[in-house]
């Protein structure tokens, strides 16, 4: 009867044992894929891409790298598209503001297919964003607010001296304070890819 109840005894432990390494292997499991389910549910919801250009624009025009990226995030959710009003790439720049940002740098050998290129595209926005931020002196909202809704409209509302509250078309104020808000999540998030 004593070795009855080993057998039974050590089955038991046997068990045990297993269920116990079964456990923690299912724990360990589960700290891998929520920390892989942590950063799918970052690059879903706030995506980061072309950091390295974004850094690099960021440093030669001396716009923040969070802004760029918090305008990106706004424009195309960082995803190559071209708009129903013909702006294209990840900055959504339209062919006149291409224009303009040809004839402002001295250009003379743009092409409108260039615009989908990721590279050029950050380099020709953030040109633009540096542009608008030195015609508000520094005024973020105003430079958003003109990126948005176009300088004419930026002037109207205030020019340099505009607060959000002042711009006129709720869709320009919704676009600025979005921006605003992704820039804030941008450095908290990824400051260190951004160089911040």
């Amino acid at each position: 009867m004593a070795a009855s109840a080993r057998k039974k005894s050590s089955g038991w432990s046997g068990w045990f044992w297993a269920l116990l390494a079964g456990g923690g292997l299912i724990v360990l499991a589960l700290v891998i894929s929520r920390l892989d389910f942590g950063e799918a549910v970052r690059e879903v919801t706030l995506p980061l891409r072309h950091d390295d250009i974004i850094r690099q624009q960021a440093e030669e025009k001396d716009v923040p790298a969070d802004l760029i990226a918090g305008v990106i995030y706004e424009e195309s959710r960082f995803r190559d598209q071209t708009s129903e009003a013909g702006a294209r790439g990840l900055m959504q720049i339209t062919p006149d503001t291409a224009d303009t940002i040809e004839k402002l740098s001295g250009g003379s050998t743009f092409e409108y297919d260039d615009l989908a290129d990721s590279d050029l595209n950050i380099r020709y926005g953030t040109f633009y964003l540096r542009h608008l931020l030195d015609r508000y002196g520094g005024n973020e909202a105003a430079a958003l607010a003109a990126y948005n809704a176009g300088p004419g409209n930026a002037d109207a509302w205030g020019g340099s001296e505009l607060e959000v509250e002042n711009i006129g078309f709720e869709e320009t104020r919704n676009y600025v304070e979005n921006v605003l808000e992704r820039r804030d999540e941008y450095r908290k998030n990824y400051g260190d890819e951004l160089g911040l």
